[in-house]
């Protein structure tokens, strides 16, 4: 390593040249060297070569190296890795997945020598992506598309990983990326299928093959993910006390089939339904009988969902989202099989099992954390209730806007009454039921723009009316 710095000419030169190299001596002796000339190339070489994940997540760190950074930000010296740059360069990503200059171009579908459109002679008008092959491989004009910020947010992280490792060998002195502006945390919008939506996937998988059904409707009924469901073995499966245990996942690695452990690296046990056991009662008796006539018997380290006769090899991960995208399409379903996670999720919620039993079941990290902020972020038993109770107590529609005197002021004490209504409405016209639990009076004074005391006399109105029950600590419900 060489440290070098250039002093202008002039009367205090030889001042400032002395000043500049005992601080570089200071520098070497604290084994410190903020100039160094390592390219960021080399750093992140130096990093993978250290790094501790396993390889799924390496496969996806190498990509995103290959594709992103590297071309933009490979032969930049550490040295002048700002904040400013590191901002432009997430501002291009932003702007254009391909980097792109700017100028008109065509997107070609692969490298290397092809023929742009297969039919010059004959085209299609239009064109046909649906049915005609040709058309659904012919290469397009390009169209600028950035990343999305959760990706973004990815190849910050893989930046500062290696940027805070070069701190600590003493490469650099600070952290650029600490400082950067990343792309902030993407809104969770999960598209949960309907009951009815999923109630015809599970018909037309099962139709279709009764062991692809029976996948199908393990994964809906345990929330499991793909690669969990792929590596599960008849070992884990207890069919007597209707449990199975999920401590091994498949994943493709250069085109093999691997095997490792859970995501948060933690074994789980689920319990299963009646009819849930069924399912895999019987699906066991297709797998003993597929081996009985081949001369073999099912031993318990076999995998329960596979395409082999005598499930030695597990299915594939990319193989069983591919089949439940087909299926979703041919529905015309706008789903794909992690929505399958989420409708799970989100039925256990709606039926008011807590969240720390639903973030156990599909494997969350972090308590039920995970669970709160993807799920019930955006539903709750609380706010469907609360939309069928503004609904069914909304007056008609007005054709003109109403005066300003018509608004009801919380001040003169007839808000409660308005809340009081609005329940006793909802009770009566069966919206709230009997053993149903009243929204939070929280909830309400949030709602409703009062302040709690509000909200607790008007359940204490409907209390006296013997429309609900109230008790301290608990929330109130609708008596029968």
């Amino acid at each position: 390593m060489y440290l070098s710095q250039v002093v202008p000419s002039g009367p205090n030169a030889s001042q400032e040249a002395e000043r500049i190299r005992v601080r570089m001596l200071g520098d070497i002796d604290e084994r410190r060297n903020t100039n160094t000339r390592a390219t960021v190339n080399q750093l992140i070489d130096r990093w993978l070569g250290v790094l501790d994940v396993d390889q799924s997540t390496r496969k996806g760190y190498e990509g995103h190296i290959r594709k992103h950074i590297r071309p933009l930000l490979g032969s930049l010296p550490l040295a002048e890795l700002e904040v400013e740059v590191l901002d432009s360069f997430y501002a291009e990503l932003r702007r254009c997945r391909d980097h792109c200059d700017g100028r008109r171009q065509i997107q070609h579908r692969i490298d290397g020598v092809h023929e742009c459109d297969e039919h010059p002679a004959a085209p299609c008008a239009p064109a046909d992506p649906e049915s005609c092959r040709a058309c659904s491989r012919m290469c397009q004009q390009h169209v600028c598309r950035g990343l999305a910020d959760g990706t973004v947010r990815k190849i910050h992280w893989i930046l500062s990983g290696a940027l805070d490792r070069a701190v600590v060998w003493k490469w650099i002195s600070v952290n650029p990326a600490e400082h950067a502006a990343k792309p902030p945390l993407p809104h969770p919008e999960p598209r949960p299928p309907t009951a009815e939506e999923a109630s015809r996937l599970v018909q037309h998988a099962w139709s279709a093959d009764p062991d692809w059904g029976a996948l199908v409707w393990l994964m809906m009924t345990t929330g499991a993910r793909r690669g969990e469901i792929c590596g599960l073995r008849w070992s884990h499966v207890a069919l007597d006390s209707g449990v199975i245990t999920i401590s091994r996942t498949i994943y493709v690695d250069r085109g093999q089939l691997r095997e490792k452990d859970t995501k948060t690296h933690q074994q789980r046990r689920v319990v299963l339904d009646a009819e849930t056991v069924a399912v895999l009662t019987g699906h066991r008796q297709r797998a003993e009988e597929r081996a009985a006539l081949l001369g073999e018997t099912l031993s318990s380290d076999r995998y329960v969902f596979t395409n082999d006769p005598l499930s030695r090899d597990p299915r594939r991960p990319d193989g069983v989202s591919q089949r439940y995208e087909r299926l979703a399409k041919s529905l015309k379903i706008n789903t794909t099989l992690k929505d399958m996670r989420h409708y799970n999720a989100t039925e256990l919620i709606n039926s008011g099992v807590d969240v720390r039993t639903v973030a156990g079941r599909l494997g969350h990290g972090g308590g039920g954390s995970t669970t709160l902020r993807v799920y019930t972020a955006w539903l709750s038993e609380a706010d469907q209730r609360a939309a069928r109770t503004i609904s069914g107590r909304m007056p008609p529609r007005p054709t003109q806007a109403e005066p300003a005197s018509a608004v009801v002021d919380a001040s003169d004490g007839s808000a409660y009454k308005k809340i009081a209504a609005d329940l006793r409405g909802a009770i009566t016209l069966g919206l709230l039921k009997p053993g149903d639990a009243l929204p939070t009076m929280k909830f309400l004074a949030a709602r409703y723009g009062v302040a709690p005391s509000t909200t607790h006399r008007a359940l204490a109105d409907l209390a006296r009316d013997g429309l609900i029950d109230t008790s301290r600590g608990r929330r109130s419900v609708v008596t029968g």
